[in-house]
């Protein structure tokens, strides 16, 4: 009963298939092979445009280097508080940005809102004192699990680009993400207004593979170097190329993320009807956020369950916890069984803490 992540399991065959297939042979070196280049058409595919698409190795040089692209040094972004690229990237974002500050707003289940980002910008005192803002980025799905619906995409993207700002989208679970709204990656990215993507493929069934494109061309423009000077330039590149071109064939990028998906919402079903049980937060990707008791949390590890306890700063302000409560994470992936599943269930079905 592993919930932790979904970064705790290995490629998916079709993905591990591919990569051997890439391993065989010589190709030219530093992405200018050809299943690199099959690899940008095919973005060119899923977003119905020409897109800019450089692939990385990590989520965190994703975003970083997104980051870095939209905002000088001298600037700041705007995101939610606890979004991972302020929580969980260790100032990489604002180091390859040469200094450059990320400053968070809070927001119900990690969401970020067109009406909070501009009642931040009008508190602004102006001057030199401060940095001024030049991007905004928000998280699909965010820490909390939830997913910016399109109207939210799209009011968020005029509010930023009225301010001078660009919008980046932390994409790391954007397949499970793109399920629960039923929409297209166009519909959800450059027609809502996203001017750069961080394409999320390591916590959905690749190696390692994470892809950074450009909706807003201007920002692409010094990318390569910068991509460059941080050690992201894979010299075997087909490798990284070999893992997304498996992932995003017929479709499979989507079937891994249903699998997750499908996953988190029987649990978060089941656990949700257990009476003195309830969620955090709307189960709306792969990850399920459930409120215990304490002397259950205890229990489902003592039975082998492992996953994190979570902050509950993001809970809705009239959702408190009780002083023997705590906020549990569990993230299921496409290799998450039905029997983990059923397990964890039936552990805190049979507590008698919960009244089961």
């Amino acid at each position: 009963m592993i919930f932790t992540s979904d970064n705790v399991v290995g490629a998916s065959d079709k993905v591990m298939a591919g990569l051997a297939v890439a391993n065989s042979g010589a190709l030219a070196s530093y992405g200018a092979d050809p299943i690199t280049q099959r690899v940008e058409a095919a973005f060119d595919a899923l977003f119905e445009r020409k897109v800019t698409s450089f692939l990385v190795t990590t989520g965190t040089a994703a975003n970083a280097l997104a980051i870095a692209a939209m905002v000088p040094p001298y600037a700041a972004a705007l995101c939610h508080r606890e979004s991972h690229i302020i929580d969980d990237e260790c100032g990489a974002p604002e180091f390859f940005a040469g200094g450059a500050k990320l400053v968070g707003i809070a927001g119900t289940g990690a969401k970020l809102s067109a009406r909070a980002i501009a009642a931040h910008l009008a508190e602004e005192p102006g001057g030199t004192n401060h940095p001024p803002f030049r991007g905004i980025s928000l998280s699909q799905a965010t820490e909390c699990g939830m997913v910016h619906r399109l109207d939210e995409i799209r009011a968020i993207a005029e509010t930023a680009h009225a301010a001078g700002m660009s919008l980046h989208m932390d994409g790391a679970r954007f397949a499970n993400a793109l399920l629960t709204l039923g929409c297209t990656p166009a519909e959800m990215t450059w027609k809502a207004g996203v001017d750069c993507l961080s394409f999320g493929g390591t916590k959905n069934g690749c190696l390692m593979a994470e892809a950074v494109i450009f909706f807003n061309e201007k920002l692409a423009e010094d990318f390569k170097f910068r991509r460059k000077r941080a050690g992201q330039t894979v010299s075997k590149g087909r490798l990284l190329s070999a893992q997304f071109e498996a992932y995003l064939d017929a479709g499979h990028w989507l079937d891994l993320a249903a699998k997750a998906n499908g996953a988190a919402t029987r649990l978060s079903l089941e656990l949700a009807a257990i009476p003195g049980v309830r969620l955090a937060w709307p189960t709306e990707a792969n990850e399920v956020f459930v409120i215990l008791k304490r002397e259950v949390i205890a229990a489902l590890r003592a039975r082998g369950a492992a996953f994190y306890e979570w902050t509950a700063k993001s809970l809705a302000p009239d959702d408190r916890l009780a002083e023997d409560e705590d906020v549990v994470r569990l993230v299921c992936s496409f290799a998450t069984s039905s029997a983990e599943v059923e397990r964890f269930i039936d552990i805190v079905r049979s507590n008698p803490v919960q009244g089961g």
